[in-house]
């Protein structure tokens, strides 16, 4: 009885939790906003999270989640979807640059205005990667719940505010694409799982990042380029993928008191602010420069998570192609990097204690 305890609670925990998360993104749906079942369950989960709820998205659901969304965008995949694929080396050069001066200028930020030390304040500039970002934070004893509220903060107005300001200025495409109305038959759906399940296995065993959603991206991308798959899931699955990264991001907030992030709230503010502006003379310039739309321009240089983002660019239409291959070089390019430009000024958790 005792040992069954602690599995009912975790259980009612997770089903609170995509309860609130579809709550949120029905209402959201229900008032037309753009994004509304990532942005409305994200933002339903994070306000009972801060409220003191004890929310959380297991490993098997959020697997399951990226799995979805992976297939999904990988059903966009079209051969006329590849056709600016010659600007990518361009553009993806220009993206660590931008990563480069962003992550600097918002660390200066940090430092000269709200006094955090050169440590914590890189970390909290670095765009994505939170996982690897926090176990570096850990490792050189910075302040890691000063950086996780930055960066969270970052992706929940990223991702609640980009759609709407997509929509509004007239920048997102108005309607899907047709392959993304389609749906697969049966036949069709038991192969599309089965190629984007193996291709994300696979990915894992390599330790490629991110493997479970560019696994499936990937399994799928191939079945819908080649033309051997038309169609990918039903509408209704894709709106649980999306309600389930909604949910999965506003969870973030369950391991933050109020107290720590309404102390931390300015400073992430500031920062982002930072960022998006050096980030929007980049986009500037390539849309000056290339044929790219600019609303996947914009997503693709969003410094935001990379699951999140390439959720908006699922519910927004956006080139998957373009945005994955953007968001998975700046990772990389993060993940690089940063080990070797804090190592010098970083200081082992050992010697903070003393």
């Amino acid at each position: 009885m005792a040992s069954a305890l602690p599995g009912r609670a975790k259980t009612l925990r997770v089903l609170e939790t995509l309860v609130t998360g579809s709550a949120g993104g029905a209402l959201f749906l229900l008032l037309n906003l753009p994004g509304g079942l990532i942005s409305g369950a994200m933002i339903a989960v994070g306000i009972a999270a801060i409220a003191g709820r004890p929310l959380s998205v297991p490993p098997i659901l959020t697997q399951t989640v990226l799995v979805l969304l992976g297939i999904s965008l990988g059903s966009l995949v079209s051969r006329q979807l590849l056709q600016h694929i010659s600007a990518y080396p361009l553009t993806i050069g220009l993206l660590a640059l931008a990563t480069f001066c962003s992550t600097f200028g918002s660390s200066l930020y940090l430092q000269r205005v709200h006094g955090w030390d050169q440590t914590s304040a890189f970390l909290a500039g670095s765009p994505g990667a939170l996982s690897q970002i926090t176990m570096l934070a850990i490792e050189k004893g910075a302040d890691v719940s000063a950086i996780a509220v930055v960066q969270t903060m970052r992706v929940i107005i990223l991702t609640a505010a980009l759609p709407l300001l997509l929509a509004l200025t007239g920048i997102a495409p108005s309607s899907p694409p047709a392959t993304a109305v389609a749906i697969a038959s049966p036949v069709e759906l038991a192969a599309l799982i089965a190629a984007s399940v193996a291709a994300a296995l696979l990915l894992r065993l390599t330790k490629f990042p991110a493997s479970w959603m560019f696994g499936a991206m990937i399994g799928s991308s191939v079945l819908h380029g080649t033309g051997l798959i038309e169609g990918g899931l039903p509408p209704w699955v894709r709106g649980i993928a999306l309600v389930g990264i909604g949910a999965l991001i506003g969870s973030r907030f369950a391991r933050m008191n109020i107290k720590t992030l309404l102390s931390h709230v300015n400073a992430a503010l500031g920062s982002f602010t930072i960022a998006i502006a050096i980030s929007a003379i980049f986009v500037a310039v390539i849309a000056l420069t290339t044929h790219v739309r600019f609303a996947d321009i914009i997503v693709a240089f969003a410094p935001g998570a990379m699951d999140a983002m390439l959720a908006l660019a699922l519910t927004l239409h956006i080139d998957p192609i373009f945005g994955g291959a953007h968001h998975l070089s700046r990772f990389v390019f993060v993940t690089s990097t940063t080990p070797r430009i804090v190592h010098p000024f970083g200081r082992p958790q050992e010697d903070v204690a003393d």
